[in-house]
């Protein structure tokens, strides 16, 4: 657990998820890491703390790295930041790694800071941007037709009422752009039925959908899954924390291709031979955290870590197609004024 971070004694302290598991199933840890993910610094300190002879810590929020000034001293140049995204890690590493971890979504530190725009329950302006630079959420929300957003709203957040959603989206953005989070929940909330006791907020879905929208997640994740298949020599390890299912979907499909576990489209067809793994699964089903975990830190109740092992093989490209990827289409998201 860390602290507050400098400058913003509201936020809450960041808890690293399922670390605990993480450690245990990756031990011993030794030689190179890449956190692909900084953050908070959690799983690095972890990470360095547990024995890695260096980290390299990877994040495209200007902020994780400011953040990182306060605490990184006592590492020396046993940790390196780095700005950029996790799908190039094995360029930014440059050097061969003996592990790559990775927590993806949205981290507490962002959600916990209003002036990022990712929570609905804090007002304030309508952003999302993990890396603070680009198309904002407001951007999209005011931008985007109807159909895209509709197509946002179902494809990458399962949302069920994504039409009348995106059509009370478009309604209230003629009559004045949507540019606070709490407008575009209030918005959002009109369309649903209000939660019974213990539901998640209404807008949840809606959120999510537009963040990975934003910033382009599931792209980045099958590219840093591909970068890390290039990055870790023979004997390494990958793991991954995953926060939901269209997440966890892509990282279990692309282990399952690399380490040839696929299972038969026809069990009439006889099994295939000629897979030559490039993983090898260390958990061969996803880790949650247990009651303990979750009563300390809610926010991990979904998450789940999946282990894998590098073996010697050619690392492989993988298709957006192979793996499954959720695809909402091409969008121009910015309004008419700023295009």
């Amino acid at each position: 657990m860390q602290g507050p971070l400098p400058g913003h004694p509201s936020v809450t302290p960041h808890v690293p998820v399922l670390i605990d598991a993480i450690l245990r199933e990756c031990a011993p840890i030794t030689g190179v890491w890449v956190d692909g993910t900084l953050g908070a610094g959690g799983y690095t300190r972890a990470f360095l703390d547990a024995g890695a002879a260096r980290v390299i810590g990877i994040d495209r929020d200007p902020l994780a790295l400011q953040m990182a000034q306060g605490w990184a001293a006592p590492y020396g140049d046993r940790l390196r930041l780095v700005a950029g995204t996790f799908s190039d890690l094995d360029t930014l590493a440059g050097e061969p790694l003996d592990g790559v971890v990775l927590d993806l979504g949205v981290s507490s530190m962002q959600l916990d800071q209003a002036e990022r725009g990712f929570s609905f329950l804090r007002d304030g302006p309508l952003d999302m941007r993990m890396g603070q630079s680009g198309p904002t959420a407001a951007d999209m929300v005011n931008g985007a037709e109807e159909s895209v957003l509709a197509d946002i709203l179902y494809i990458y957040g399962e949302e069920r009422a994504s039409r009348r959603i995106a059509r009370a989206i478009v309604a209230a953005r003629e009559v004045q752009p949507i540019t606070t989070t709490l407008r575009l929940a209030e918005i959002v909330a009109r369309c649903l039925p209000r939660p019974k006791p213990g539901q998640s907020h209404p807008a949840t879905r809606s959120f999510q959908a537009i963040r990975i929208a934003v910033n382009a997640e599931f792209s980045e994740l099958a590219e840093g899954l591909a970068a890390a298949e290039r990055a870790v020599r023979p004997g390494g390890l990958l793991a991954v924390v995953t926060f939901h299912s269209l997440e966890d979907r892509i990282v279990k499909r692309f282990l399952q291709l690399a380490s040839g576990q696929e299972a038969n489209a026809n069990r009439y067809a006889p099994a295939r031979t000629d897979i030559t793994a490039r993983w090898d699964l260390v958990t061969r089903r996803a880790v949650a955290p247990d009651d303990a975990e979750v009563a300390r830190n809610p926010r991990a109740r979904s998450a789940k870590l999946r282990v894998a092992r590098r073996t010697a093989a050619p690392a492989v490209a993988l298709a957006a197609t192979d793996l499954g990827l959720p695809d909402a289409g091409p969008t121009d998201i910015r309004p008419k004024g700023r295009r």
